[in-house]
């Protein structure tokens, strides 16, 4: 019924990020040129954080900077507790989350009243009570709000959140579900010089995407109806609505495919210091050996092709995971473009990228159907069909 994104007030450039990525290596010329290169080839532009200070928005004079994370000076610098990064992810991501849902609560014209169920993803950072009951209040939700947290699912998280509120919406026509994705991903890097940690550090950042599902198509219609022509932009806080409630959509499916023996390929762990993530480099070479054979399987119990699907949301996960996802498809370059320039624009802020796709879908008026495709630890491939 309505999709709302946000940001994080302050960005950096992939540059100014490579420049703060040297302070926190030890020593921070031991393997310069390979760090330059993996930074090169991350195909991020520039990326928002909650950490950054100064510059961005509000001082556009200003030279962005940060204070969490401290110059490395010694090779065993491992950077603040996981304690004290859970600390600020419950400072920093209830306020992302909540403009995010403002946005689509908005988008979709349903008044906070109406939600009766908040289902909130995150992989980034947990704490009881938590984001759930922040929205709760923060929003004026009822008090009866039935909530579900989606944790630690990865990149893919919004499809296992949409699946929850598919499964909520169905089973209640009355049913107004408010699925939120906020990550933060910038509070878990990693000092050091193990290659996926340098990798992650490249292309990872933060941001949050909310929807509404309703529970009946008639309601929708109404409400496109009713909102036709009350466009709502963007603002300078990084909110933005698509107008997706003038174009009534329909989450058909959701899909999932385990691929065996994957377990080492993608991991997601709590470590002392933050969540160390580790992407083994065969992960291109199972996704082009395994996504064709499923995904044109699952289609086809849908009616379908991939010749028929009109917007691919791929979550880039990186360049090398869209080519490889790319090359097994069959896809055009223009089929991955709005993957593409939102990792570009935004780097991988896990669970909300997807979302981020579905907004510029929704706001070019992009022909359907559509997919949502993703990877995250297991190696788990996740789908959602999009009418």
């Amino acid at each position: 019924m309505g999709i709302g994104i946000a940001l994080p007030a302050r960005s950096i450039s992939q540059g100014e990020s490579l420049e703060f990525a040297k302070r926190m290596l030890f020593p921070s010329d031991l393997h310069g040129r390979a760090v330059d290169a993996l930074y090169r080839k991350s195909a991020v532009d520039r990326r928002g954080s909650v950490l950054l200070e100064g510059g961005g928005t509000d001082e556009p004079g200003e030279a962005v900077s940060q204070s969490f994370f401290p110059a490395a000076e010694s090779a065993t610098e491992r950077g603040p507790t996981t304690g004290q990064r859970i600390r600020r992810f419950h400072e920093e991501a209830l306020p992302l989350a909540r403009r995010a849902s403002v946005a689509a609560l908005r988008d979709a014209g349903v008044m906070t009243e109406q939600v009766t169920h908040l289902v909130v993803v995150t992989c980034t950072g947990f704490q009881s009570p938590g984001v759930d009951v922040g929205l709760i209040r923060e929003l004026g939700l009822s008090p009866e709000t039935e909530r579900v947290q989606v944790g630690f699912m990865g990149c893919h998280g919004a499809i296992n959140g949409l699946r929850v509120a598919l499964g909520l919406s169905g089973r209640d026509p009355a049913a107004r579900v408010l699925v939120v994705c906020v990550e933060l991903c910038s509070l878990h890097y990693q000092y050091g010089w193990e290659t996926d940690h340098v990798v992650s550090n490249a292309i990872f950042a933060d941001g949050a995407a909310a929807v509404v599902i309703g529970g009946d198509r008639a309601t929708a219609d109404s409400q496109e109806a009713r909102l036709l022509g009350d466009a709502v932009g963007g603002d300078a806080a990084g909110n933005a609505s698509s107008g997706l409630s003038r174009r009534a959509a329909e989450l058909l499916a959701t899909g999932s495919y385990w691929i065996a023996d994957s377990e080492q390929a993608m991991t997601w762990k709590i470590g002392d210091h933050g969540f160390e993530m580790t992407l083994s480099a065969e992960v291109p070479d199972r996704i082009r050996a395994e996504l064709p054979g499923y995904l044109e399987s699952w289609l086809a119990r849908q009616g379908l092709r991939c010749a028929d699907i009109g917007g691919w949301a791929v979550h880039p996960g990186g360049p090398r995971i869209l080519t490889a996802v790319q090359a097994s498809l069959g896809l055009t370059d223009d089929q991955l473009a709005d993957s593409r320039q939102v990792l570009a624009e935004h780097g991988n802020m896990s669970s909300p990228t997807m979302l981020f796709i579905l907004e510029r879908f929704a706001r070019a008026d992009r022909q359907g159907p559509w997919l949502m495709l993703g990877f995250g630890p297991g190696l788990e491939v996740e789908v959602a069909l999009i009418r």
